[in-house]
């Protein structure tokens, strides 16, 4: 290790290679999360016949309790001071990818148990996949800050993971069901082996992330700070910019989840046809790795707010207009890309808005905690995945929905409601949040972190260090 960086952090620009190398991050653990998303409340209808009431109660219990790992997590990284030549966060990156990936797997196998027991093993399974996700994918996004300061290069990082993310969820939407239909003497087998396939390759991209991007900025929080899950909600609730991002991300993340969860219900039983979920999921995926190519030119034009606003608006009029005229395969298809097109600024700014208020936190009290400020922002997101996962059981169970049967007319108004409606309001209420109350600009953001770089070298001037060095540590 060493202490010494003698470059402006604000100017310094990353190498194609570790861009790539942090995107296949997201590329990875999309591949294993997504899986899960999309079909695992089928899996339990279809598969495990458990009533869809049933899958509800599941995503929210282990959805609940992966909230706080995330905040477990926090604690755990920010309490970190004896950090080896791999970094504060990269080790775990490399090491949780394991179980994630095996638990994803071991989701879809099936079994003869009761309900009960089937209830309370996927539960179980959910949970630990929960645990070990956290451990992973948290230390990966609270890595932004250690990796750079630069602003733009920060909405780069943003935009490749969510480049990443996008290509895999395309892929598990495009790919997964056919792979699962390879195998129709034994649809079971088939989730499984899809499964299989796409945790295996998840696991060799995370390994990929961990041996590509290098931590620049790893900084030791004091003695006399004491990380507790506590920090976390602390670390919402005494940072605005931090608590608005939460709420508009609780809604944003709760209506895309809602949207891939009831696609493959909608494709099957409103439009009559299962498979032209993989050709939606081609299109619509496509226009969102247009928008992501898009987010660090537009955000350099724009600003960061601007865009964010523009995608949600483009977001809402996408679902408004299928759920008025979406009742073909090609309106589907067309008005499905429109909206996938403005969810692709707003997932990517969720993430490149996050590293800012680390700043902005450090900022306002002095202390620099990344894994609590991201673990609290991710506490929301988990309690969104919880709501997106129990509602749709629910509303399935209210609106008569009957596994692999026609569905009525009613049950079909359900469906056409849940995919855009409920998605379209939770679209125009994040507008709303973001648009009144997020006040952190570019122009603030440039003053925070020149008035942090002045009080680090008072500090160092005071303590009779080199005023051109930082107080970081570079790995």
């Amino acid at each position: 290790m060493k202490d010494l960086y003698n470059h402006d952090p604000l100017t310094l620009k990353l190498s194609l290679r570790e861009k790539y190398s942090y995107g296949m991050g997201d590329f990875g653990s999309n591949l294993m999360l997504c899986i899960g998303t999309l079909y695992l409340l089928k899996f339990y209808t279809d598969e495990l016949g458990m009533p869809a009431f049933y899958g509800g109660i599941i995503f929210l219990v282990a959805k609940f309790f992966t909230a706080f790992t995330d905040m477990f997590t926090g604690v755990l990284l920010d309490s970190r001071r004896n950090i080896g030549k791999e970094g504060k966060f990269r080790p775990f990156i490399l090491y949780a990818s394991v179980p994630v990936a095996l638990v994803a797997t071991a989701q879809f196998i099936t079994n003869d148990f009761n309900l009960t027991v089937k209830t309370a093993l996927a539960t179980v399974l959910f949970m630990m996949f929960g645990l070990f996700y956290s451990l992973m994918n948290c230390s990966y996004g609270a890595m932004v800050p250690a990796i750079t300061k630069n602003p733009h290069e920060r909405a780069q990082l943003a935009a490749w993971r969510q480049g990443g993310a996008t290509i895999g969820l395309l892929l598990c939407t495009v790919a997964f069901m056919p792979i699962q239909a390879l195998f129709s003497g034994s649809s079971s087998l088939g989730y499984f082996v899809s499964a299989l396939i796409f945790a295996t390759c998840g696991l060799f991209c995370m390994w990929r992330c961990y041996s590509g991007v290098k931590e620049r900025y790893v900084e030791i929080p004091p003695e006399s700070h004491k990380p507790s899950i506590l920090q976390s909600f602390y670390a919402i609730f005494r940072n605005p910019p931090l608590l608005v991002l939460c709420i508009a991300n609780l809604c944003t993340l709760a209506a895309f989840n809602i949207k891939l969860a009831i696609q493959v219900y909608y494709t099957q039983y409103v439009l009559n046809d299962i498979h032209l979920l993989s050709w939606m999921g081609f299109f619509s995926m496509g226009c969102i790795l247009i928008g992501v190519f898009l987010v660090p030119k537009a955000v350099k034009l724009f600003g960061k707010k601007q865009v964010y606003l523009g995608g949600l608006t483009l977001w809402a009029v996408g679902d408004v207009l299928n759920f008025l005229w979406g009742s073909s395969s090609l309106s589907f298809v067309l008005f499905s890309c429109m909206a996938f097109f403005g969810t692709a600024f707003v997932n990517s700014l969720n993430w490149a808005l996050v590293p800012d208020t680390v700043d902005y936190g450090e900022w306002k009290t002095g202390i620099r905690t990344e894994g609590a400020v991201y673990t609290g922002y991710t506490f929301s997101r988990k309690i969104s995945a919880a709501l997106a996962g129990f509602l749709p059981g629910i509303m399935l169970t209210q609106i008569g929905y009957i596994p692999n049967a026609i569905q009525n007319s009613a049950t079909l108004l359900g469906l056409r409601q849940l995919i855009f409606i409920w998605p379209c309001v939770l679209a125009i209420i994040a507008a709303l949040t973001m648009g009144l109350f997020y006040k952190l600009n570019e122009e603030r953001f440039a003053l925070i972190i020149e008035e942090i770089d002045k009080r680090k070298k008072n500090n160092m001037s005071e303590h009779g260090l080199d005023e051109n060095k930082t107080s970081v540590i570079t790995i």
